[in-house]
């Protein structure tokens, strides 16, 4: 397989990457994206939950050694990786890695100007830092699961979005180069703490500033964002397919209503007493014609509505069609590098890295020759 260096603004930035699943490999991706050499260090038997790794986008532009952490050398070739990078990223339990041989410390005595990113749910301290987790638990703990669906309904789940990518890896991207900045500035790694918990509860800032202020209840479906207002919101169309409003500014709102047909409403944008029936009457008119003529009717406006599209829809809508938000890759529909750059543009530059297949090629390009005899 063709070595991943070079393009990004990321590129020379070298990352290990100790194999896992969820918000772990995502970030790790997404250093990737941006350049960064990210060699993953995979398990004899693979991690859990692994999905065809032909097919693990996540793995996309990364490269994969395999090393048994449980083999007496195993240990040993993580710390000579550990000792040519700049980044490391891990998503153990805490205290695995340093049962392991290859915590923080041993690292860092390695490699002193090393970040160690650590991803987890709970965080390294705190009362259910040994607990298992996943994001759902975690988001419910912040307070922003129960933000979220109808008041009279179960919360819905998310998918994993909310808590391990957004509150998670993106965190820990952010982490990672913040530390980095610090390493090249003053020669010191240091271990970046990205817990779930602390991301996903981060993500409801502005939301507390405006309960602070009464400007928000704290119960669902009550509130300008959370569906408690009728323009901003999804409603049903004829077909069974939906169509997403959020015309919040006047100008956005009047414009919603009269291509709507409800011009009736214009005095109702800030009259709660009158939100029910303007709910009512909002659903009436998208029931009565289809998704796909709703969309043609808001084209080219400034109402803020747009149609609920499918994954599989997603890529062809012209718009995102036109910009390459999505790209092919060996025949692989995926949502391409963002964001994007001026000077050091991205791609997908390799697709899903299959286990073990680059370990000669990293060997060589990071002076670490005894990679090859332990996977021999």
């Amino acid at each position: 397989m063709a070595t991943t260096p070079g393009q990004g603004p990321l590129s020379g930035v070298r990352v290990v990457e100790l194999a896992g699943i969820g918000p772990g490999p995502f970030a790790a991706m997404l250093l990737a994206d941006l350049g960064a050499d990210v060699v993953r260090v995979d398990r004899p038997d693979g991690p859990g939950l692994a999905i065809d790794p032909a097919y693990d986008v996540t793995n996309r532009n990364k490269r994969s050694v395999i090393i048994d952490l449980k083999a007496p050398d195993g240990p040993a070739r993580v710390l000579d990786l550990a000792a040519h990078a700049d980044i490391l990223v891990e998503g153990y339990r805490p205290g695995v890695a340093e049962r392991l041989g290859i915590g923080p410390e041993a690292c860092h005595a390695r490699n002193p100007k090393l970040v160690y990113g650590r991803m987890t749910g709970w965080g390294q301290d705190g009362p259910l830092a040994p607990r298992a987790g996943h994001d759902i638990a975690y988001i419910a703990l912040t307070g922003t699961l129960g933000m979220i669906g109808p008041p009279d309904e179960p919360p819905p789940a998310p998918a994993n979005l909310l808590g391990d990518y957004a509150g998670g890896s993106l965190y820990l991207v952010v982490g990672v180069l913040a530390a980095l900045h610090h390493a090249r500035a003053t020669g010191t790694g240091q271990v970046v703490d990205a817990a779930i918990v602390d991301g996903t509860a981060h993500l409801s800032a502005m939301i507390h500033g405006m309960m602070a202020t009464g400007g928000w209840q704290d119960r669902r479906g009550a509130n300008l964002l959370d569906g408690g207002c009728p323009y901003y919101g999804t409603y049903e169309t004829a077909d069974g397919r939906y169509m997403a409003v959020g015309a919040l500014e006047p100008r956005f709102y009047d414009t919603f209503l009269a291509l709507l047909g409800l011009t009736d409403f214009a005095d109702a944008r800030k009259d709660w007493t009158r939100w029910s029936e303007l709910r009512q009457a909002v659903a009436a008119r998208f029931k009565s014609r289809t998704r796909d003529e709703w969309t043609a009717v808001f084209e080219g406006t400034d109402a803020c509505v747009a149609p609920v599209l499918s994954l599989s829809e997603a890529p062809h809508h012209p718009h995102l069609a036109a910009r390459g938000t999505f790209t092919d890759h060996d025949g692989l529909t995926q949502p391409a590098p963002a964001p994007r750059f001026s000077a050091t543009p991205t791609t997908v530059r390799t697709g899903p890295a299959r286990p073990g297949a680059d370990t000669a090629d990293v060997a060589r390009d990071w002076d670490v020759p005894d990679l090859i005899e332990g996977h021999e």
